[in-house]
Parts: C-alpha cells; structure tokens; sequence
C-alpha cells in the first residue's frame, strides 16, 4: 500500500509521516520550495525523511510571484501573546496553498500509484486557516474524486488527515510514543538559526508541548512567559 505524504517539516507533518508508517504505508515524502520566507523547514523536512527512510522528492515552485501572505511576500510576521490567537485568518495565510499542494500530491500519488494521500492539517490548535479544516478535506476528496483516472474507474485516493481533530498536545504525545525525532522539525514562520519564540506558530508549539508535559527539544531565541513558567515549576518538581 502506498501513500504520498505531505511533509513540510514542521512537527505535524512529521508526526503524520510517523502515522503512515504505522499504518503500514510504503510512504513518498513530497516537500515544496515554494518561494517561502525561508528554506530552514526544507532542511529540517531532509533530515526528517531521511531519519525515517523514506523517498523524498522536493518540487520547486513560485507562490512568491503571487504574495500576498506574512510567507511570500514582503509582510512582517506578526508578534504577540498567545492569548491574543484567535480563530481568524492570519497575515501568515498563504493563498490556496493546500489546494495547489495537494494537487501536486494527488498528480504524483496517481503516477506511482498510491492510494492515499496523508496531510497534517488540523482544525483544532490551528491559526484559523480556511483550508485546514474537516469540510475542506471532504470537499477536496470528492473533486480528487471525479479529477482523476483512478477516480474515474472506480479507484479513488482517498485523503487522510489523522491530525485534523487532534490537539497540539495530542499531536505531540502522539508523535513521542511513534518516535519522532521534533528536535529536527521546524516551526517556526523566521528562519533564524534558533526559532523566534514570539510568532504564533512558535506559541502554539511551545503550548503543545507545556501540555503534552515535555519540553520542547529546540532551541529558541527567547521564550514566551507562559512557558518560562512552566520550565521553571517542572525543573522545581524534578529537583524536588
């Protein structure tokens, strides 16, 4: 059974690839060079697919020459609290991505013959991204439906999305129990050589983390109050 895997490099794209391979898929890991802000998450996607001993293939493409979003163009990526994350779409949305994403994924899951295709969307701890959510992938399975030859004669790929009602915490034990290495993911929206610990993609991952109960093996350029906090009581806790 094959599967194409989306892998970004960040940590959930990383905890499916873990997940296909315990549902025992021969799993192809397709990553993008997409004119991002940064190519730090490509390298961390390498060190991922390479760690778990999958085939990788990196498509280059040109989102940049549309713009538009915090990634692509020339926007600054927002810093704040955690608490001021709400379920609206950011300036770090990246138009139709998904969509031009999953497309590629589907050409090549119809070229080698794969029947699923995995993707770390999810709708819960997410920053309001209009096409990480349930109804999306549904609507995108249909179109991958009547889109395609496999389709057509009756073998549809079918769009998996084991992440989409889990939480950040979720995700993260889940991903340490399947052995998944996070000290090589990326998260974070700046492509320093430490993760910023301000943008919201940092602050969710780092609140996944404080409750999932471990601590995040990354190094960042400073924390958020919340979780200097909890690095604090959980080191009190361990010396007591």
């Amino acid at each position: 059974m094959k599967c194409v895997v989306l892998l970004s490099g960040g940590l959930d794209s990383s905890t499916v690839i873990a997940i296909a391979l315990k549902d025992g898929c021969e799993a192809h890991a397709l990553s993008f060079d997409y004119g991002q802000r940064h190519s730090r998450e490509l390298e961390s996607a390498k060190k991922i697919a390479e760690y778990f001993g999958v085939k990788h293939k990196i498509i280059k493409m040109d989102l940049r020459s549309i713009g538009g979003s915090a990634l692509t163009d020339d926007i600054d990526v927002p810093s704040r609290d955690i608490e001021e994350i709400e379920n609206e779409i950011p300036v770090t949305y990246v138009p139709a991505r998904n969509t031009i994403l999953l497309s590629y994924a589907l050409a090549y899951a119809e070229v080698i013959d794969a029947d699923y295709i995995y993707i770390g969307v999810n709708a819960l701890d997410y920053s309001g991204y209009p096409d990480c959510r349930p109804e999306y992938i549904k609507a995108y399975e249909e179109m991958a439906r009547l889109a395609t030859k496999r389709g057509v004669e009756g073998r549809p790929i079918k769009i998996k999305a084991p992440l989409i009602n889990m939480t950040k915490a979720e995700i993260i034990k889940t991903g340490m129990e399947l052995g998944v290495p996070y000290e090589f993911t990326w998260s974070c929206y700046r492509g320093g050589k430490k993760a910023c610990g301000k943008c919201d993609s940092c602050l969710l991952r780092l609140k996944g983390f404080m409750e999932a109960g471990y601590e995040d093996p990354l190094e960042y350029e400073e924390y958020p109050e919340f979780y200097e906090e909890y690095l604090k009581r959980r080191h009190e806790n361990d010396s007591g």
